[in-house]
């Protein structure tokens, strides 16, 4: 049996959460405003990040009676091959969050089906899972990118091409519906916790191979060159 590694978290730099996402994380990109990054290192090794944001829906705290300033959104497991459980990590990098945004008191997550996901790693880390929400419905390329909503459809291209098509770089999008994501909340306080409970639905069950401590990437092989660990800004 190998002994334990030796983990260690710290703050990122943007060149090291970028590099993590596209080659860790199947999304390929960060997203769009201010971001926590969190990085992970095992044995000195950088492994990938965790990445919170306040997410796209600025009212997405109203349904909890929270201010956008409370609400952020745990939006980038991306992880190379390690041997601490994903649980851990992201459980650790939640402490850092509270470190940095005192104010947050709810953090939303969702696991998306498309991708085989079902939030085992919400359901090892003990979120409260409430049913769907999340976008049901994206932009693809001719090539097949997913493009999001805000960059796929500028000014007059929906009137231009119709509800179902748009313009990117010179390309037709179209919209493509999805299936609902998976909504995990993890309250940060006890007060909010209690509020929060009363939702909490059954988890739902794994459809693939997935487990408990599989990343939410699906992670690939790798290594990593951005091993300092770098202060977020």
């Amino acid at each position: 049996m190998s002994s334990r590694p030796e983990l260690k978290l710290d703050w990122c730099s943007h060149e090291a959460a970028k590099y993590a996402v596209e080659h860790w994380h199947y999304s390929k990109s960060l997203p769009l405003g201010g971001l926590v990054k969190v990085g992970a290192w095992e044995n000195g090794k950088f492994i990938g990040c965790i990445i919170f944001a306040q997410g796209n829906n600025q009212h997405q705290g109203a349904a909890h009676d929270l201010t956008m300033f409370e609400v952020c959104e745990l939006c980038r497991v991306a992880l190379s091959e390690h041997i601490t459980h994903v649980t851990r990590i992201v459980a650790l990098a939640l402490k850092f969050l509270k470190r940095r945004c005192e104010k947050t008191r709810l953090v939303i997550s969702y696991a998306d089906p498309e991708h085989g996901h079902h939030g085992g790693i919400y359901q090892g880390g003990n979120w409260i899972f409430i049913g769907t929400g999340g976008s049901t419905e994206a932009f693809y390329d001719a090539g097949g990118n997913r493009i999001h909503t805000r960059t796929a459809a500028p000014n007059g291209s929906k009137k231009q091409f119709g509800r179902n098509t748009s313009r990117h770089r010179g390309m037709v999008a179209r919209r493509v519906s999805l299936l609902p994501k998976w909504k995990y909340l993890m309250p940060l306080d006890s007060e909010t916790r209690q509020r929060i409970l009363p939702l909490a639905k059954p988890y739902p069950k794994r459809a693939t191979s997935e487990t408990l401590d599989t990343p939410a990437n699906h992670a690939g092989k790798g290594g990593s060159l951005p091993t300092v660990a770098l202060h977020s800004k």
